[in-house]
């Protein structure tokens, strides 16, 4: 007699965790903690749940929690995966936690949270470098190539002898026109003195 009323109890128990482990959640399923985020960023997730009164979508910083920053509202819930686009070009780099609040129509809330999240606008874009190819041992080994060294000495043009330089004076310029001026003063003082004694005569 008792074994009935324990195994009705179990005929209902067990149809009634099935469906309340169906049952949609609160959810955000991108981005995920950790992720770095730049410029707009799509937000996925799920608010669509029974008795759904209202909805709002905010975030704050990580190290200040208590001052929020809404996103968007929603007076209905969002049918679509993809909740919002939050535009992080227009905040400062930073982390963030991300905060998806439902209300219900009885007045009791559901909270959806994503932390660690790095916005990271003003940073450069890290791009993974290739990894070098090595060529396997039983490749064929590639042809060496010989390279001769041939030394080019410089080529300097041959000397060339310079043209006299006519106005140059030499030594024995000099002592010519020494001797040549020194005999024309003896032949005028020799003619002075001709003339001086042809005077007195």
């Amino acid at each position: 007699m008792l074994n009935l009323p324990i195994a009705m109890f179990k005929h209902f128990l067990i149809p009634l965790i099935i469906f309340l482990a169906q049952a949609p959640t609160v959810s955000i399923a991108s981005p995920q903690p950790g992720d770095v985020l730049r410029g707009q960023v799509e937000i996925v997730g799920n608010m669509d749940i029974p008795n759904f009164a209202s909805a709002e979508l905010a975030f704050s910083y990580a190290d200040s929690a208590e001052s929020w920053f809404t996103i968007q509202t929603f007076p209905q819930p969002a049918k679509e995966p993809v909740l919002a686009v939050w535009d992080t070009a227009s905040i400062t780099d930073n982390d963030y936690i991300l905060h998806l609040r439902v209300t219900l129509q009885d007045g009791t809330v559901q909270d959806a949270v994503v932390s660690d999240l790095k916005i990271r606008n003003d940073a450069p874009l890290l791009t993974p470098s290739p990894s070098p190819v090595f060529p396997s041992r039983l490749s064929t080994p590639l042809p060496v190539q010989t390279v001769q060294l041939v030394t080019v000495l410089p080529t300097f043009p041959s000397p060339t002898s310079l043209p006299a330089n006519p106005v140059s004076v030499t030594s024995s310029l000099i002592y010519s026109n020494f001797a040549r001026g020194a005999l024309i003063t003896l032949v005028l003082f020799a003619f002075f003195s001709l003339i001086l004694r042809l005077r007195r005569n």
